[in-house]
Parts: structure tokens; C-alpha cells; sequence
């Protein structure tokens, strides 16, 4: 099932900036980004891993290199920024690069998962990451949040990838490019309403990690049905 189909062309004309990009979702986005064709700059706090890790990927997926910076570096260099951080480091990264994202996109991946109790359902006081994010960086960031409930080892491998992805954003267009960004990694991707929404999914992570422990299972996503193909 895929819900749109929005045009392409004009994310895949914009660089992408994975800040946190050395993380397992963060690594599994830019490789499937770079591997669909997408000029892909990953981030990190260490300038030479993100270089490090920018060269393996460019190696795995044969396409022209990746390029690896630090976070702010990475932020101020693309159109488009994606934060694959922690939900204990966003404040402090969104502080770092902020000054660098006015006029841009930023797609949020935060979940609020508080250790040791990661299975539970745990909210902030903005009631989602998302909201957060959009209340610390201003009306001059467009924020859009996704790929909650996607398991990273997945983005990791060459197949489809049997989930959905929820788009939450306060503008259409904005979710439309993000939905073009999944659907070029092989993923579903459908729009899930305003950014307050976001909630939703970023809850859903917790179930899903319970879902995981209690069925001994290391992948469990989300479909939704109803919706036919176009």
C-alpha cells in the first residue's frame, strides 16, 4: 500500500543533512537516501566518524561519495536537515545547530523513550518530542516528524520494508516531501495530520518495543489498511 505519490523532484534536488547520522537509524537513513540517489551529509559530534562512516556507506551502495562533518557543519551545509539524536540529546543539538535552520525543513525522528523503563509509554511536558522541537526552534523552522516505528536494522538491508511510515507536519507540502523521501527508500509513507499528532507514533514506539520483548522479536512496525494503491 502507498497513500501518495507526491513528485520527487523537488527533495531529490536538495541535499540532506542526517545530524546524529552515526546512530543506527540515523546511518540507516543516509544509506538508503544515498543509495536512491539523494545528496547525503552525515553529522555527528566527531567530525572524523561521521567522515569515517560517510566513506563505508559511499562503498556499500557504489553511488558518488557521502560526505561526513560535524553536526553543526553538516546542518548549515544542506537543504534539508533530519535529527536522528536521542530523545536525552535533542535540547542540547537543536541548540547547536538552531541558528543554522531558519528557512529549512528539519524532519524529527525523537522519541521520548526515558531508560530504564523504555517500554512504557512516557511523555514530555510538551506532550510529544516533536512539539518540542518546533516550540524550542520557532515558527522559522518548518518541522516534520517521522520514521518513529521503523526498525533501523531494516533500513540496514536491500529489500521493500514490509511497514508504514506516519508523516505528521502542519503543512501539506512539507509531509509530502518527506513522504517522497520514504517511498524513494522503498518504505510506505502516509499523512498523519498536524505535528501535534506526532504523539501518536512517538507513544507507539514504546508499544512496539513491548511488542518486540514479548514475542521475541526484534522488528515489529505498523500497516495501515483501508487505503488503496495509486
Amino acid at each position: 500500500m502507498t497513500a501518495v505519490n507526491p513528485d520527487p523532484t523537488a527533495a531529490k534536488a536538495a541535499s540532506i543533512a542526517i545530524v546524529g547520522g552515526t546512530g543506527p537509524l540515523g546511518s540507516g537513513l543516509a544509506r538508503r537516501l544515498a543509495a536512491a540517489g539523494y545528496t547525503v551529509v552525515i553529522g555527528s559530534r566527531s567530525a572524523d566518524k561521521a567522515r569515517e562512516l560517510a566513506q563505508t556507506l559511499s562503498a556499500a551502495v557504489g553511488r558518488a561519495p557521502l560526505r561526513g562533518a560535524d553536526n553543526v557543519t553538516a546542518a548549515r551545509s544542506a537543504d534539508i536537515v533530519c535529527l536522528t539524536v536521542p530523545w536525552a540529546s535533542q535540547a542540547a543539538v537543536l541548540d547547536e545547530i538552531g541558528p543554522h535552520l531558519a528557512g529549512k525543513l528539519l524532519i524529527d525522528t525523537t522519541v521520548p523513550l526515558m531508560p530504564p523503563r523504555v517500554a512504557r509509554v512516557q511523555l514530555p511536558a510538551e506532550q510529544s518530542a516533536a512539539l518540542a522541537a518546533q516550540k524550542r526552534l520557532g515558527q522559522a523552522v518548518r518541522v516534520v516528524s517521522a520514521f518513529h516505528n521503523v526498525a533501523a536494522q531494516k533500513l540496514h538491508g536491500e529489500a521493500a520494508i514490509d511497514c508504514d511510515v506516519l508523516v505528521f507536519g502542519d503543512e501539506r507540502k512539507d509531509r509530502e516531501i518527506v513522504i517522497a523521501l520514504a517511498q524513494a527508500m522503498g518504505l510506505n509513507a502516509v499523512h498523519a495530520g498536524p505535528l501535534a499528532n506526532s504523539v501518536a507514533a512517538e507513544a507507539l514506539t514504546s508499544v512496539l518495543i513491548g511488542i518486540n520483548r514479548n514475542y521475541r522479536i526484534d522488528a515489529a512496525g505498523i500497516r495501515i489498511t483501508g487505503i488503496a494503491e495509486h
